[in-house]
């Protein structure tokens, strides 16, 4: 709650009363000052006693209240007499009693067509459209003295009364009355929709929107004393329920001598058009305002919620008229800056400083000072704007002494145009003078060479350090010439990378050159060469010979491939490394591929001892003399008789092997390879009887479709030629007599030049097709006439 306090320049600042907290969460709804122009001399001479408001009416009267036109006004006076004054001719007035005998007539109030006004009784309304008055309310508290606790009224809308009295609330709504019901009742009648009880008494009623604006009048018991006393008077804003309220907000008011005065002293007035209340006491006069967006944001920024208060001006900005975004920003940054959490303000920063280049670099020099010039660091714009080299510069050299990751870091997200590069890496020299071998100076110089455009010493740092970046530099920036004597170091940090990258570009760097150059290390050699053979079978045939010894010595199992697919091989030289080295595998190849295969199958058989391997063997060469070899060497080795018995089915007479097993000889598992040859023998049969089935059963369909399609006719006209003559096969005369034959392959010859049938072949057959070999093509037509 705030306390209108006097200020010499005659406004009001909102305090507490002394019982509650001044720190208060819960920002007023109004704000408060004195009425000055004279009225405060005024009333240190005479008390106010009542007080209107109308824009057309400056005039000094005693109680009144206008119309809202400013044409009408009705007075009220101590003689109990209520008069209505019009402006008549000449702008005179004209005065008419209204209402007199029922007491004095405290309160009058004026809206529309409808006056309504207060005495001693109650409430009445007055239509002064019908000249009738249409109810009377009376008064709920009769104990409480009518002249010490007089009645409060206003309208809120044309039809709506409120009416506050004593510690009660009404709201009554002015209706039409059904013309079914009229008689000799008034057009209209007054309906009660809402009543409730206040904490305390009522001075004064105005509307705020469908809130209601209350002036109190507070009694109080001191605690020291125990004596009744009065307190400063409160205004309060109200939702008014159906039977209760609901208190948005509540201000005590200091004003001018409110120790002596009553609930009938405090008066309160209101201007619809300006949200504008007037809170009239004898010696005061307090205007109340609806607070705007300047107002909340001074709030805001007192209670240091300066985020919110930013967002407030930011939302508000084309209203608010005593506040700047930027200088409520500024004061953000200063606040959060004071209360150390420099990275939040720090990050504010960006959007509040946004293009601002002075301002920014006046902010980084303000944390300079405060040393924290790494909490600003992330959030210096980049682009637009940029601001000075010696912002940049003075950042780094900060990180350069303390953070060598955070240095690092910034050389990476910084574009090298915003400071001066050569400065730069003479200070990272300067630092690596003193350690030598750290690795993330030694990658960041060679970051800061290579956008100096120094690729020479940026790709010896990366190959120093094995950075994974030395082939993407390479790529980028087309660095080949560079790394002609450097290609052991490549292959040395990642042989398989280096290898794709010097395959991919032949043309900046030679295969010769490659070879050369890894003569020294011929493992690595051998990774070239290999990788070069498998792109392409014969762009490294020159090194093919010595690729063998390469290959026996670091990637033998790569040989027998590299052998297979290599058609400029030495198969001699090929041959003479592989049996000093013992090779069987592919010295069995080698000698297969150079025709000796009987003593490529000996060595299988004498050196490997696998009948399966000698067997596969000889199933590829499909060589009767290497079976009889294969059989005489195992005539005497049960095993691999077996393995012979198990395999041999298909490709050599098995009955061979069985005669020449000696008499007594145990073979292991003969009887499953005898039923196994059984077995094999009789699938033999059942594919050749199920083959011949099936072609029988063609050969009959397709000699029935030959019939059937022989018996068909064939049409013969006079565009038919003899294929002989090469005449029309029909005469021109058609009652001359004709012979002709006609074959099935639709050829067609006169008798006459047809060759005469021997007796040892009476058939007839077709000479062009004959003489073609497509078949025999007997005639199946033969016609005379």
């Amino acid at each position: 709650m705030a306390e209108a306090e006097e200020q010499e320049t005659g406004s009001l600042e909102e305090s507490t009363d002394e019982s509650e907290e001044e720190e208060s969460e819960e920002e007023p709804k109004l704000k408060y000052e004195r009425l000055s122009n004279g009225v405060t001399e005024i009333l240190q001479k005479d008390a106010a006693s009542c007080m209107t408001v109308h824009d057309k009416s400056p005039v000094k009267i005693n109680q009144v209240s206008l119309d809202e036109s400013g044409e009408h006004m009705g007075v009220c006076a101590e003689d109990g007499k209520l008069l209505l004054f019009e402006r008549s001719w000449m702008s005179r007035w004209k005065s008419s009693v209204l209402h007199e005998g029922e007491g004095n007539i405290r309160s009058v109030k004026w809206r529309g067509h409808l006056i309504a006004w207060a005495n001693n009784m109650g409430v009445k309304i007055f239509d002064i459209t019908s000249k009738q008055r249409i109810t009377n309310v009376p008064r709920d508290d009769i104990s409480l003295r009518p002249d010490m606790y007089p009645c409060s009224l206003c309208w809120k809308d044309n039809v709506t009364l409120i009416i506050g009295w004593g510690t009660s609330v009404k709201i009554c709504s002015v209706k039409e009355r059904h013309a079914s019901e009229m008689r000799d009742l008034p057009s209209r009648y007054v309906e009660i929709v809402s009543q409730f009880e206040t904490e305390f008494y009522i001075s004064g009623l105005a509307p705020l929107c469908d809130q209601l604006v209350v002036l109190s009048y507070v009694k109080e018991v001191s605690e020291k004393t125990e004596r009744e006393y009065c307190a400063r008077p409160r205004l309060d804003i109200i939702q008014p329920l159906l039977e209760t309220c609901e208190e948005i907000s509540s201000d005590a008011l200091t004003v001018r001598g409110f120790q002596e005065n009553e609930c009938r002293d405090y008066h309160l007035e209101y201007s619809e058009g300006e949200s504008l209340f007037y809170i009239v006491s004898p010696r005061d006069v307090v205007v109340a305002k609806e607070r705007d967006q300047d107002d909340h944001i001074d709030w805001l920024l007192e209670k240091k919620k300066y985020e919110e208060a930013l967002m407030a001006a930011e939302i508000s900005q084309k209203n608010i008229k005593r506040h700047k975004i930027l200088d409520i920003g500024l004061a953000y940054i200063n606040h959060l800056v004071a209360r150390g959490e420099y990275d939040i303000a720090a990050r504010k920063c960006q959007k509040i400083l946004g293009k601002n280049a002075a301002l920014w670099e006046y902010e980084v020099y303000k944390f300079k000072e405060i040393g924290q010039l790494k909490a600003i660091s992330p959030y210096l714009p980049r682009g637009d704007p940029v601001l000075k080299p010696l912002i940049y510069e003075m950042i780094l050299h900060e990180f350069l002494e303390s953070d060598y990751e955070g240095f690092a870091t910034l050389i990476r997200e910084w574009p090298g145009d915003l400071y001066n590069n050569s400065v730069i890496v003479q200070a990272v020299r300067d630092h690596l003078k003193k350690d030598s071998q750290n690795r993330t100076l030694l990658k960041t110089l060679a970051e800061l060479y290579t956008y100096d455009k120094n690729y020479g010493n940026a790709l010896e740092i990366y190959l120093t350090l094995r950075h994974k970046d030395v082939f993407q530099l390479i790529h980028k920036h087309n660095l080949f010439s560079s790394i002609k004597d450097k290609i052991v170091l490549l292959m040395d940090f990642d042989s398989e990378k280096a290898v794709d990258m010097l395959l991919d570009n032949e043309d900046k760097i030679s295969i010769k050159k490659v070879v050369e150059e890894l003569e020294d290390r011929p493992e690595l050699q051998h990774v070239y060469l290999h990788k070069l053979f498998k792109r392409d079978h014969h762009k490294g045939q020159r090194y093919h010979e010595k690729q063998i010894s390469l290959y026996a010595e670091f990637d033998r199992p790569n040989l027998l491939p590299f052998l297979r697919d290599s058609i400029h091989c030495p198969l001699e030289k090929a041959l003479e490394i592989c049996q000093q080295r013992n090779f069987v595998e592919e010295t069995v190849y080698l000698l297969s591929r150079m025709g000796n295969s009987r003593s490529a199958l000996k060595m299988i058989m004498e050196e490997l001892h696998d009948v399966d391997k000698a067997i596969e063997f000889a199933k590829e060469q499909d060589d009767a003399e290497l079976w009889e070899d294969l059989i005489l060497y195992s005539i005497d080795k049960p095993p691999f008789i077996t393995g012979l018995l198990n395999n041999i089915g298909t490709h050599v007479d098995p009955i061979l092997l069985i005669h020449r097993i000696k008499e007594g000889m145990e073979i292991p598992n003969l009887r499953d390879s005898l039923v196994k040859i059984l077995q094999d023998y009789n699938l033999q049969i059942l594919l050749r009887e199920g083959c011949k089935k099936i072609l029988v059963a063609d050969s009959l369909s397709l000699l029935k479709k030959m019939h059937r399609t022989q018996m068909k006719g064939i049409l013969v006209d006079e565009e038919n030629i003899c294929e002989s003559c090469l005449s029309p096969i029909l005469p021109s005369d058609a009652a001359k007599p004709f012979s002709m034959v006609v074959f099935h392959c639709r050829h067609m010859f006169h008798k006459e030049c047809l060759p005469v049938p021997s007796m040892t072949s009476p058939a007839q057959f077709c000479n062009i097709c004959s003489a073609k070999h497509r078949g025999p093509g007997s005639a199946i037509l033969e016609m005379k006439k």
